[in-house]
Order: C-alpha cells, then structure tokens, then sequence
C-alpha cells in the first residue's frame, strides 16, 4: 500500500471556486483510479488562493489483472464474424473456446489484462484531470494550449512508502511534476521538496500556509472575536464572507481598525453592507449601543509595523467609500423627508416585466390588494394601503441602486424619517419576507396585508400571462411566493379566503370571469384552480418537511374550503397525529371495509343507501352498540368542526374503532331479510358520512 500527494500549484484562484475546485479534484482523481482497478482507503483535498492538495491513503501499488470471459459467435459462423472478433478481442484462433450450448456450439475468448503500476495510472488519471477540469471561467497564457483558471506553476505528484517517496512522472504542457512546492507568496516563497502529507503540511506551516481552509476560517474567527472583546465589542457574524475571506489568505493576520467619526451615523446595515462588499471587512458592533464602530480586516503576512501600514491604507480607503455612503443617505433623507414624491413618479419609468407593466402599476395593484386584504388580517385598510404605495419607494433611492440587497430595510429607515406610522415603515422592510425556509415571517398586520399582497399580485400576474415554473426553473421565484404565502397564514394563525384574494389579484390584471367559455379560452375559474392546485403542491412540500404524508394532505384538500391554508394545515396535522394512533389506524380499515362494501351494494342494487338506518331493525348487540357509538361521535364531530377544533373531531371519529370492529366481526351485512339488510346498509353508510365530514379517508393509502 502507498500513498499519493498531488498539489496543483498556480496563481491566485478566485475564493468563490475554490471549494468546488478542491472537491472536483478529489472527484475526478479518486474516480478515475477506481475505474482503472486502482483502489484506496481514503482521500481528502484541501485548497489555499494558489493550490489545490488531494492526499490518498492506502492506494494499492498497481492494479490487480483481471480476465474476463467473452461470448463470440457461433463456431460455424462465416469467417468474417470471427475474425472480426479475434480482433476485438486481441487474440488469435487457437486462443478461443469452443462450448457447446442450448443455441448450438459457441466461441468464447478469455481476455487477460495484466495489472498496471499505480504511478502509470495517477499519470493518465492526473494529465486527463487537468486537461479537462471544470473550470466555470478558465484562461489560456504564453503559447500553450492547456487552460488553467490562472496560469499553472507547478505539480507534485509524489507516491511515499516505507522506503521513501516516489515522484510519479507526468509532463502536461511543458510543466512537469515533481516533489517540490513553495511556501508564502512573500513570507517564504523558496521552493522545497516534500516526503509525504504530514511533511508537506509540515513545512507549509512553516512556511507561512495554512493548508486547510476550516483552520485558516476557525483562526480568523477566533483572533477576530478575541480582538474584539478586549475592547468591549463584538464581530458581526458573517458566514459567507468568513468563508471568501478564508479563501484570500495563506497565512491569515487579523487587524481591527477604526471607523471615523464622521460615518458613526450611518445605519449600522449600511456600514455593514459597504465594508462587506467593497472592502470584505467584517463589522465590529457596540453591544450597548448597536452601532457599528470598527472593522477586522485579514491580512495575508505580518509585517514589522504589525500591520499598522496595511490598517492606515484600508482605513483610507475606507473612508471614501463611506464617504460616498453617507453622501447618498443625506440626499436620500432630503428626499425622504419631503414625502417622498419624486420617488414614487420615478416607478412610472421602472419596468417591473415588460407584460406586467411598471414598477408604479406594480404599487397601485398592490395598494388595492392591501387594503383588500386588510380587515382579513386585523390591519387598518388605509394604512395597508398607504404602507403599499411606500413600500417599493426606496427603489428609487441612491443608497439602493448603489446596494440593491438593502431595498426594503432602507425603505423602514426613509419613511420613518418622513415621519409615518412605525407600522407603515415596517411593511417596507418586512413586505419581501420570507426571502428562505429559515427567514421570519412578517407578524404585524399591516406588513402581513401587503406582503400578501405583494406575493399574490406576483403569483397570479405571472399566471395571467401563462409565466408558470417549469420543472427546476424558476426564474421569478414564484415557487418562494407561493411558500411566503403559506408560511404566513400559517405561522400567524390567519384564517383567509385564498380563493377570494387570488380573484381578486386575477381581475386587477386583466382576467376576466365567465360562467361559460369557448373551448379555446381560459376563463378566471380555470386560473384560480390551477394557482391553487400550485399553492397545494408547495403545501405538501412544506408538511412533508414536518412529517405530514402526501396522501394525509391529499385526504384534507379534497374537503370543502381547501383554499383557507391555515385551515387546511390544522386539519392535515390533526388528522395525522390520529393516524399515529392504533385507534386511528385501525379505523381507517374498518371505514375502508365499510366503504367498499357499500360502494359495491350500491352499484350492484342501483340504489344509494344513505338515509333511513333505524336501531329498531337491529338485531345484534353490536348492532346496537354501534348506532349509540355513532351518534356520541357525530354529536361531538359536527360542533367540533363548527369550531375547526380539529384535534377533538379526529379523536372523536377515533372512538369509532371498537365498535366497527365488533360490528363487522358479529354482523353479517347482507342478511336474508331485505330490510335488515337495508338498514345495516344504511348503517354503513352512517360510518361513511360521519368519517367523511372530518377527511376525505378514501385518500388515506395502506
């Protein structure tokens, strides 16, 4: 057994594919070794801004031979066939087999392929990689013909035992591999050679490069946190740019800097957002106060000033960044604070999609949607509509179309500057919420009628002019609408009408409803049933991540108002909590065979048994014992569901199960006397209505 180290030694890679990078190069390697019969014990690839490191553990020292059988023709077959097999199979006549078979007598050649040496192998594996890796952008530089995301300096592709390492020969291009590597750009950029993974990891470490993109992470985060508390602050957590700024450095050297005065005022969001994008400067916060009041930056060397040069030069920079922040927030609060007018005519020229009209048709939509929506959700409607009409405002500020990922938490900041309701100002924010499955929902009423409305005036725009999702695409996030309209209703608890808003929605765009249609056109019923069947997908999506089954869903949208999702969730999650049970789940057989019995007596006897079962004609005790059970259930399941206290209703249709039991297990249903036969059918029916008015139990699987 030995082991490999390969390291593609090149100039900067981006820190956004490094990652993928490291991973593709495990991929391509370790597989193409195992297509070759080359197995392993273990691998793991590393990546710093100039190299990509795969190390693999417990490599067989060469591939083992293998021999493979071969069916060929038929012994008599024409010469021709045959020697077009010999061909094929590298072999001469006097090598093959002949065997007799059930379809006559039959050629067939034992092909050997002796084992090949590792090293053989990793070079054929290695050259193929590098020629065809997956760069998303790659370059081309002198003469050469390989492309490489940056020019490629070196390899090292070494195979080490007990008895020492090996390098494994390869020459791609003129770069030829060898067991040699450097260290730091600029802190130790002599070249060395390496024996094996611990001593290449060794003498990097040394050499000023943390090979592992975690360790440099992990190190960053903690001088960084540390620096901070010493001085009473704490970092801003920031996984992404933790994890690109891991990616920019070999050697990592945390630095904390000062912000001037002078940019103290800003939002702490827009600081935040300034430094992270421009600068890729974590924010260091004031617990006390919440402003942001310094900023880490990370290095790639140490210096002999301790990095007091590096900080002046970024802090220069800095500043005229923030300066051109602060510039925008003061014109954008004189907007602001004249009502914001100017902005608002400026959306009559910002298209929102060329067949939905602009980003000012956009607002009134919704403005009337919101106040729609309004009484629905407890808001004031003026306010839901006034809320609307400013939520999309800050679109035309500076500060957003310098940092469009502020939109919405800027527009919070303007309105309350222009001196409205709070309420109003956090619908503009909270409006775009949720942005993903972890996000919070709006909860105040106002946020909640226009982020609604928001999503439903997106959702049955794109309907109108036939923009549906088609299989993994989703270019206007319409699958993401449909989720926040879910996650809202449900988490606040809020009963609604979907049915009725997406009318709603459907007309301000245009579509018209009819009670009759020409086969060729759409009418707004055929709309909303599909919008609703979309949000019904999404549903059991979102139930399913709780352990909801399909087809418990499936059993609850088939009962009447399937369009209040708050409804229709409190019952899914009643009724599958009942199913956990062993009442529950028996109960379910028991209306299965009830059901299937009667559907059957029904189309047989051209007749619907569902009126007239009278204990009088029953004859057996469990005849008996039934009625009475019937009628405790539904004298509690008709008030139960009156209130949507589903959980009662479930456990009551629960109760059910002994009795149908006993029932099915004493009685025979098709008696000879045609009217105790009647009424036990009329019976069974009783169980089906009753268990139908909680769900629709015939979707139930199993």
């Amino acid at each position: 057994m030995t082991d490999l180290l390969i390291e593609l030694f090149s100039e900067e890679i981006p820190a956004r594919m490094q990652l993928r990078a490291a991973n593709d190069l495990k991929k391509l390697v370790t597989d193409g070794m195992v297509e070759a019969g080359l197995t392993y014990a273990s691998a793991a690839a590393f990546s710093t801004p100039r190299r990509l490191t795969l190390t693999v553990e417990g490599m067989l020292d060469a591939s083992p031979t293998t021999t493979e059988e071969r069916k060929g023709p038929k012994a008599d077959a024409p010469e021709k066939a045959i020697d077009g097999f010999l061909r094929g199979a590298g072999l001469t006549r006097d090598d093959l087999i002949e065997r007799e078979t059930l379809k006559g007598n039959i050629l067939f050649a034992k092909i050997t392929k002796p084992g090949r040496p590792a090293a053989d192998i990793v070079a054929e594996v290695l050259e193929k990689t590098i020629r065809t890796f997956p760069w998303p952008k790659s370059m081309r530089w002198g003469n050469g013909t390989l492309k490489w995301v940056r020019p490629l300096h070196s390899i090292l592709c070494i195979t080490s035992a007990e008895d020492g390492a090996t390098i494994v020969p390869l020459d791609v291009d003129g770069i030829i591999s060898g067991d040699q590597t450097q260290g730091h750009r600029f802190l130790s950029p002599t070249a060395f050679s390496v024996t094996s993974f611990d001593d290449y990891t060794t003498k990097l470490k040394s050499a000023h490069v943390v090979l592992d993109p975690q360790e440099r992470a992990d190190a960053i985060w903690h001088d960084a946190t540390t620096q901070a508390f010493a001085n009473g602050l704490e970092v801003v957590e920031d996984a992404g740019l933790l994890a690109e700024v891991a990616g920019l450095v070999e050697w990592p050297v945390v630095l904390m800097g000062t912000i001037d005065e002078d940019f103290l005022g800003l939002p702490p969001e827009v600081l935040q957002t300034s430094m992270r994008e421009h600068q890729k400067f974590f924010s260091v916060r004031n617990p006390k106060t919440g402003r942001i009041e310094q900023f880490i930056t990370v290095a790639n060397r140490t210096t002999a000033d301790n990095g007091a040069t590096i900080l002046a030069g970024n802090q220069k920079v800095l500043s005229a960044r923030l300066a051109d922040a602060k510039f925008f927030w003061e014109n954008d609060l004189r907007v602001a604070k004249a009502g914001m007018d100017e902005w608002l005519k400026s959306l009559e020229n910002v298209t929102f999609h060329n067949k939905l009209g602009t980003q000012a048709e956009l607002v009134n939509r919704m403005a009337t949607l919101a106040r729609e929506l309004a009484p629905a959700v407890g808001a004031d409607p003026e306010m839901a509509e006034k809320a609307a009409r400013l939520a999309k405002a800050d679109l035309s500020s500076e500060m957003v179309y310098e940092f469009p990922e502020l939109q919405g938490l800027m527009g919070r900041y303007y309105i309350e500057a222009s001196g409205e309701d709070a309420a109003i100002a956090s619908a503009a924010e909270e409006h775009y919420a949720p942005l993903g499955p972890s996000d919070d929902v709006p909860t105040a009423p106002v946020s909640v009628a226009v982020s609604l409305a928001e999503k439903i005036d997106k959702l049955t725009g794109f309907w109108a002019i036939d923009e549906k999702p088609t299989g993994s695409k989703d270019p206007f996030a319409l699958r993401r609408a449909a989720l926040g309209i879910i996650r809202i209703l449900v988490e606040n608890n809020q009963s609604s009408s979907l049915f009725a808003s997406a009318r709603k929605g459907f007309e301000a765009h245009g579509v018209e409803f009819f009670d009759e249609r020409d086969d060729d056109d759409y009418t707004g019923m055929e709309f909303l049933a599909n919008l609703l069947s979309f949000i019904h997908d999404r549903l059991k999506v979102y139930l399913k991540d709780q352990g909801i089954r399909h087809d418990i869903i499936d059993a609850c949208i088939a009962m009447p108002n399937n369009d209040d999702i708050n409804l229709l969730v409190k019952r899914a999650r009643a009724l599958s909590e009942t199913l956990k049970t062993d009442d529950g789940e028996n109960l379910i057989q028991g209306f299965k065979r009830a059901n299937k019995m009667l559907s059957a007596e029904e189309e047989k006897d051209g007749v619907e048994y569902s009126y007239g079962a009278d204990i009088k004609f029953a004859e057996t005790d469990e005849e008996r014992s039934l009625f009475a059970a019937l009628d405790t259930a539904e004298a509690e399941i008709k008030p139960a569901m009156d209130a949507q206290d589903f959980a009662t209703a479930m456990s009551a249709m629960a109760t059910l199960r002994a009795p149908i039991d006993a029932f099915f297990e004493a009685v025979q249903i098709n008696s000879d006397n045609p009217t105790v036969r009647r009424n036990r059918l009329n019976l069974l029916s009783r169980i089906r209505t009753i268990c139908s008015s909680v769900a629709d139990l015939t979707k139930i699987e199993g």
